[in-house]
C-alpha cells in the first residue's frame, strides 16, 4: 500500500488540496500500477511560524 506524505504551507483552499490528493493518486496508480483504494496521501499543512529558512521563521521572513 503506497503512502505518500506532502508537506505544505498552510493556506490553500479545500478545494486545491482536494485536487492535489486526486492527482497525486492518479499518479502514483498509474505508475506503480496499483489501485486506487490501496494508496494512502496525508497532506499536513504547516504554520508558517512553525516552517523554518535559513534560521528565520517563513511569518518573519514574509513580514520583513
Amino acid at each position: 500500500m503506497p503512502i505518500i506524505n506532502i508537506q505544505l504551507l498552510e493556506g490553500r483552499p479545500p478545494e486545491k488540496i482536494k485536487a492535489l490528493i486526486a492527482s497525486v493518486t492518479d499518479a502514483v496508480a498509474s505508475e506503480l500500477d496499483s489501485p486506487k483504494e490501496k494508496i494512502r496521501v496525508l497532506v499536513s499543512e504547516i504554520p508558517t511560524t512553525h516552517w523554518g529558512i535559513g534560521g528565520k521563521s517563513v511569518s518573519d521572513i514574509n513580514h520583513q
